[in-house]
This record gives C-alpha cells, sequence and structure tokens, in this order.
C-alpha cells in the first residue's frame, strides 16, 4: 500500500510504500510544544519505504536518550512532516496529521504517559 502524506501548503511531500513499523502516541513535553497540541503521533515506516519531494529545513534537537532526532519541516508553511531519530536507526516517522487518509491508520502505543494531560483519553480498541 502507497501512504501520501504532505505539508499544509503542499511543497514537501512523503510517500510510504508498505505498512508502518508502529505508530506512536508521544505525550513528551517537547511533541506537546512541536505541535501545539496535547500530543504528537509518529507512523515509523522503514528509510527504504520513503520517497520525498519538496524543500525541508531541519531542525536538530537531543531526545531524552541522548541522542539526536532530525525534524524536517516544510520552509514555505512550517509544517513537520517526517524525522528521523538516530535511537531508532533505519526508520523514519511521519506525522500522522500529514498524510491524505490519516483515519486508516491507528495508534499501537503510548509513550511518555507521565506528561500526559489529564483530559487525554486513548482507546487502543
Amino acid at each position: 500500500m502507497r501512504r501520501a502524506a504532505s505539508c499544509s501548503c503542499g511543497q514537501l511531500s512523503i510517500i510510504a510504500d508498505g505498512e508502518p513499523v508502529k505508530i506512536s502516541v508521544c505525550h513528551c513535553r517537547a511533541c506537546q510544544r512541536r505541535t501545539g497540541s496535547a500530543f504528537g503521533v509518529a507512523v515509523f515506516f522503514q528509510a527504504d519505504q520513503m520517497e520525498t519531494s519538496g524543500a525541508s529545513n531541519s531542525h536538530v534537537r537531543s531526545g531524552d536518550s541522548g541522542r539526536s532526532i532530525d525534524f524536517r519541516f516544510c520552509p514555505v508553511c512550517g509544517s513537520t512532516v517526517f524525522w528521523m531519530p538516530e535511537f531508532r536507526k533505519g526508520l523514519v516517522a511521519v506525522a500522522l496529521g500529514c498524510f491524505a487518509y490519516p483515519s486508516s491508520l491507528e495508534p499501537t502505543q503510548s509513550v511518555y504517559g507521565e506528561s500526559r494531560l489529564g483530559w487525554v483519553s486513548l482507546d487502543f480498541g
């Protein structure tokens, strides 16, 4: 299955070919700040399943592990579309909300529950 994801303006896009390795909801404060929301959702694919097009800017930060995470975002609209965490070698995470059909992708795990906002409730069914 091929899945398309893009930024808000459509300039930066990524195609994922195949099924995701995992889909993770992250409640950490860094993801809350990055998304401007209560959590972030990463859809992880093998790097060789991905094809990107368009220009991207990069923001690299250290994660709690001390290893880097390279976030790629559109230089036009600012949307973070994908990122490469050093601690997950060979994987690329794509922001769930950037997919054309995000409802077809359901989280398989939730991390950093200690930072979860009290009103957030998730059902992994």
